[in-house]
């Protein structure tokens, strides 16, 4: 190695962040290795903090159900819960219905949530924290109905324009869509043939879809003239999640060998163009896997499939806004909870390991620098949760955030 691994590191600070960075990011992206750990939301969350104070970012997104988190948007903005209920049973509410793959359950979300909307008292509307799901409304065995998506955005175009245009009634549409069930059977996700993606009224919805987001982009000047900044973005989510999520399970019907990279790709280019819409208002704090964030191709092994590849919305993100992204990918020394124990000592984290303090900013680029073209194998996990540093990824990475010992709080 040609440079100390001591002089490729910073204390996890927002001003080191920057100071790794040509410019301000317009979307900061922090990965985590694996999901749930409570040190990985702790270091995140005291981030954003910073990123709030001293740097000016208002977003905070998540991997985490786009609609559901409206619920938590307007929650932090200072909406009123039930009528008589306590501050901490509406916060209870707001963790178990804003918040998809179990994120709700998590004390660091819960705590970064109650931070939010304290800091947001008081505060002018321009002023205040967002919150963002970005991630369609999908879970690992099952998709949403398409309802939500679809009777919103029509009830939006239809109370501005009329129905005159409208490419279908509103009951004709509930028709369509008929029991929410059928949308998400979960032995879909192992069985095509037990998908309605395919079906005739799931091919007409799809047209249907396209029409309505045609309309929304072709009478774009008088829809915002007769709606606030808010209504224009919400119908604006809706679109892209109706067609997004029809996209998504026509292919769960799908029986060709390029179905689940189909899936993984539908789903982080939703990802991806919730990130680009929320970047269009501001900056934006993205927390996600790395998987998902990172610029070079994302690969996992899946049932039968021993390699799948695709690009995930980090890639596609940084296509559009160039140095306007930024990606941070985390990584950590030991799981012990998982059984995930102490790196061998020539893997990127057992170097990192060595090194003193809890918690370190890594310049990436001086990193696989200093490993030259010797680079150490990738480390292998005992626990299939965790996901370890790729060490050819290094240089396609801005920073790493690596936490020494991640446990559970």
């Amino acid at each position: 190695m040609t440079t100390d691994l001591k002089e490729t590191i910073r204390p996890v600070h927002s001003a080191a962040v920057m100071a790794l960075l040509p410019a301000r990011p317009r979307i900061l992206a922090l990965g985590e290795p694996t999901h749930g750990e409570g040190s990985l939301h702790a270091v995140r969350n005291e981030l954003f903090r910073q990123l709030v104070e001293q740097e000016g970012y208002r977003t905070f997104a998540l991997e985490s159900d786009c609609l559901m988190g409206l619920l938590v948007d307007a929650y932090i903005s200072g909406a009123e819960g039930t009528a008589g209920a306590s501050a901490e049973d509406d916060l209870d509410d707001v963790m178990a219905r804003g918040f998809s793959h179990e994120w709700g359950a998590f004390p660091g979300n819960r705590e970064l949530v109650r931070w939010m909307r304290s800091f947001n008292a008081g505060r002018p509307a321009s002023d205040r924290i967002r919150f963002a799901g970005v991630d369609g409304p999908l879970e690992i065995t099952a998709a949403a109905s398409p309802r939500q998506a679809l009777t919103a955005l029509h009830g939006f175009l239809a109370e501005r324009l009329g129905t005159g245009l409208l490419p279908c009634s509103g009951d004709s549409l509930d028709s369509l869509i008929g029991p929410d069930d059928r949308w998400t059977e979960p032995a879909a996700m192992m069985d095509p043939s037990r998908s309605a993606g395919q079906s005739a009224e799931a091919r007409e919805l799809r047209l249907i879809a396209d029409d309505l987001v045609a309309l929304l982009g072709a009478h774009a000047p008088g829809l915002i003239a007769a709606s606030t900044p808010a209504e224009w973005e919400r119908a604006r989510l809706y679109g892209r999640t109706a067609t997004g999520l029809l996209r998504y399970h026509f292919w769960m019907a799908d029986t060709s060998p390029g179905r689940m990279t189909w899936l993984l790709g539908v789903r982080d280019a939703m990802i991806a163009a919730n990130l680009l819409a929320l970047a269009e208002r501001g900056t934006v704090l993205v927390s996600a896997h790395n998987s998902h964030l990172q610029r070079t191709p994302s690969t996992m092994r899946m049932w039968d499939h021993p390699r799948l590849e695709w690009w995930g919305a980090g890639a596609l993100v940084d296509v559009e806004l160039g140095a306007g992204y930024a990606f941070l990918a985390t990584a950590v020394g030991t799981i012990r909870h998982r059984g995930v124990d102490v790196p061998v000592p020539d893997s990127v984290e057992g170097l990192l390991y060595a090194l003193p303090g809890e918690h370190h900013l890594v310049d990436a680029g001086r990193l696989a620098a200093s490993l030259g073209e010797h680079l150490p194998d990738a480390r292998v996990s005992p626990w299939f949760g965790y996901a370890p540093l790729d060490p050819a990824q290094l240089a396609a990475a801005d920073g790493i955030v690596f936490v020494k010992d991640a446990e559970e709080r």
